[in-house]
């Protein structure tokens, strides 16, 4: 095969869509036309994965999903494919309706994801085959209920021997747990301990919590550094604020080693620097909430890195994504 990014690629890439544009007007057999189109999508998804080398999540780029509306430039061999053509046998989706569903979505964002369709709906399956919960949307904005509460939590003191706790009383829900003691593990390998300083908070905790800091700093400064009550990630059981709780956490061991090891196990930084304006708050190096290794995956590959642009687009479109999924599992759109 060619070497990725140069020319020839490019030639081979235009060749096999060429051929699949005959393909779909009826010049080849409907066998030549399926192998053909994943040979377009193969050499498609190799020239975008050059195209986009810095790292997922470095907010110096010049891409900002999210933010801006041009285009990434990437070059997508599914604009050349027809809209009946569906990209992932698990999905009831062609690449018409998936395009009409990304309308409106900025480009550096749309045009990853119609870069590499397969790859997308591959992880957007992956996450809906789990908790839904994971990625509910919280923010000012999006509040949950007063009484709402986990049904799985579990006491950390449970996990005291392998688990390095600030104080009592901590819990996570249940489906936290295998992928925090892994990331803990992987950390004290490379000599890093990783101190867990807050975690669950019920409804009324944060609605002392919050007042507390109004006496504190004044509602404008309490308001950029602390939730409402409702608001809080930390009510869904999937939130850890690591070490210090303070801005030199970035520098701290611990906080260098999450900033860059942490999405590998399923956990995301809330409250990235320079994003306030998106988030609602100031940067956060100790916040990480829980979402699934999948959601990670994908926040890096078509966010940015950022899981405010991951969350907000998935409360908008996970029923349609939803509806259209052949589950694994049996039943459609199915999740635990």
């Amino acid at each position: 095969m060619a070497r990725p990014g140069s020319k020839q690629a490019g030639r081979d890439t235009g060749r096999a869509l060429e051929q699949a544009k005959r393909c779909a007007t009826g010049r080849a057999t409907g066998r030549t036309f399926t192998a053909l189109i994943a040979l377009a999508l193969v050499l498609g998804a190799v020239v975008s994965g050059c195209a986009r080398e810095t790292a997922p999540g470095d907010h110096n780029t010049a891409h900002d999903p999210g933010r801006g509306d041009n285009e990434t430039g990437l070059p997508t061999v599914s604009e050349n494919l027809p809209d009946a053509f569906r990209p992932h046998p698990d999905f009831d989706l062609t690449l018409g309706e998936l395009r009409d569903i990304l309308e409106g979505v900025s480009g550096d964002i749309r045009g990853p994801i119609l870069a590499t369709p397969q790859a997308f709906l591959h992880l957007t399956a992956e996450i809906l085959e789990q908790s839904p919960e994971l990625l509910r949307l919280v923010d000012r904005r999006h509040r949950l209920p007063e009484d709402y509460e986990p049904t799985d939590l579990v006491d950390l003191q449970e996990y005291g021997d392998r688990l390095t706790l600030n104080r009592e009383g901590l819990s996570l829900r249940l489906v936290v747990m295998p992928d925090l003691l892994a990331m803990v593990e992987a950390a004290a390998q490379d000599g890093v301990v990783l101190d867990l300083s807050s975690t669950y908070r019920s409804y009324a905790y944060q609605e002392w919590l919050f007042d507390y800091w109004v006496e504190e700093l004044g509602r404008e400064r309490a308001e950029r550094s602390s939730a409402r009550p409702g608001a809080s990630q930390h009510q869904l059981g999937t939130a850890i604020d690591f070490g210090s709780i303070t801005g030199p956490f970035a520098v701290h061991p611990a906080g260098r080693w999450l900033a860059a090891n942490a999405w590998e196990y399923g956990f995301s930084l809330s409250y990235p620097r320079g994003y306030e304006d998106i988030t609602g708050y100031i940067f956060e190096p100790w916040h990480f909430r829980y979402v699934s290794r999948p959601a990670t995956r994908m926040e890096r590959e078509y966010f940015g890195g950022i899981q405010q642009f991951l969350l907000e687009f998935w409360h908008d479109r996970e029923q349609y994504f939803r509806e259209r999924y052949r589950s694994r599992r049996g039943s459609p759109g199915s999740g635990t």
